[in-house]
């Protein structure tokens, strides 16, 4: 009955994916449309094969390429509840060559069936977020002077990857704790599943371009940076497979989220930080007010370290943090938050230059 509804649902437009994920996820215009005209294809694929017409539309697996905390997750995790599909975040790193120690790259799928509750119809039209995929580029030269080692964590994962990414049927296990007993196991089929890779290429700038492109780094500053298009060959010269990049047609640059762009994330979306941090307080009957300048030093800090979105919340939590303590004990209170009581809280951070590694980042 359920899939029966789902099949006779209109498919979201590409505005309308855009729209939603506008609520959620500041800046990043251009990565939003491409996931969006993406994911609508997506949808259309997985709908003509629902009804059994033949199609010529291939997946349109997706490669986000950004620096930290530029969204690239947030964009993914809200398309999956956009289009109500299980979602599961795996990072490449954890898996290797079959036969070494480590995980099967097949054990991505078992933690999306484990998200979809067991249920593989489910499963076959969920979202899977491979992150860092760029610390799988191919680490030796083996395959270009023949004198490289075995490359188990590189290229063996790249290519255990591309029959997921193209769309096979694999057998995975039922129980993701328990991989290595062959008893429980379930067939997948892997060719309406969307695959989100991601990663920082954060010295792509060494591969294959000039000395004059080297600002094209996302470690460059925001005056420095180049919005240039970052091209197949670079990544081929990075380490990344060919045949790999083929599996991902959709390739999206997002860009280091500047000063006014933070400020937005910290307010505006009905899921924000600065949102949680009230109602948390309401509880406790405290009404929470931020000035403008304590969060344009919240802001400040995260862009001075290069944390990005990412560390706003981790940076908010440290400053808050006697507020947090000292509040069920006072009830029916106004504290309004403002920039001298943000720098206070965060100077010990600025001297002790570790900043990122104490928030937990």
């Amino acid at each position: 009955m359920e899939s029966s509804a789902r099949r006779d649902t209109p498919l979201l437009t590409p505005r309308e994916i855009y729209e939603r994920l506008d609520k959620y996820v500041i800046g990043q215009e251009a990565a939003k449309r491409a996931v969006a005209i993406a994911a609508h294809n997506h949808l259309k694929r997985v709908q003509a094969r629902r009804l059994r017409r033949t199609s010529l539309l291939k997946k349109s697996n997706i490669l986000l390429i950004g620096p930290t905390g530029s969204g690239k997750t947030h964009i993914a995790r809200n398309l999956a509840e956009i289009l109500s599909v299980p979602f599961t975040t795996v990072d490449a790193t954890e898996y290797t060559e079959a036969g070494y120690y480590g995980k099967d790259v097949e054990v991505m799928v078992a933690d999306l069936l484990f998200k979809a509750n067991h249920s593989v119809e489910d499963t076959q039209r969920g979202i899977i977020f491979i992150d860092e995929v760029d610390k799988i580029a191919r680490r030796s030269q083996g395959a270009r002077n023949g004198a490289g080692s075995r490359d188990i964590g590189g290229e063996g994962v790249q290519q255990a990857l591309l029959k997921l990414l193209e769309g096979r049927e694999v057998f995975v296990p039922m129980n993701v704790t328990q991989a290595w007993n062959r008893g429980d196991f379930v067939p997948i089929d892997t060719r309406d599943i969307l695959f989100i890779c991601a990663g920082t290429f954060s010295d792509l700038h060494e591969y294959g371009g000039t000395a004059d492109a080297r600002p094209m780094g996302f470690g460059a500053t925001e005056t420095q940076k180049l919005h240039r298009r970052i091209t197949t060959k670079q990544l081929v010269d990075y380490g990344i497979l060919a045949e790999f990049l083929g599996r991902l047609p959709v390739v999206v640059q997002l860009e280091l989220l500047g000063e006014t762009e933070l400020l937005r994330v910290l307010t505006e979306p009905p899921d924000s930080i600065v949102r949680e941090f009230r109602e948390l307080l309401q509880l406790d009957g405290i009404e929470l007010e931020f000035s403008e300048g304590a969060l344009r030093e919240v802001v400040r800090f995260s862009v001075e370290k290069g944390l990005g979105a990412r560390g706003l919340r981790s940076i908010l939590e440290h400053v808050m943090s006697d507020v947090m303590f000292d509040a069920p004990e006072h009830r029916r209170q106004h504290v309004t938050v403002d920039d001298g009581f943000v720098r206070a809280r965060l100077s010990g951070l600025e001297s002790s230059g570790g900043a990122g590694a104490q928030l937990g980042l």
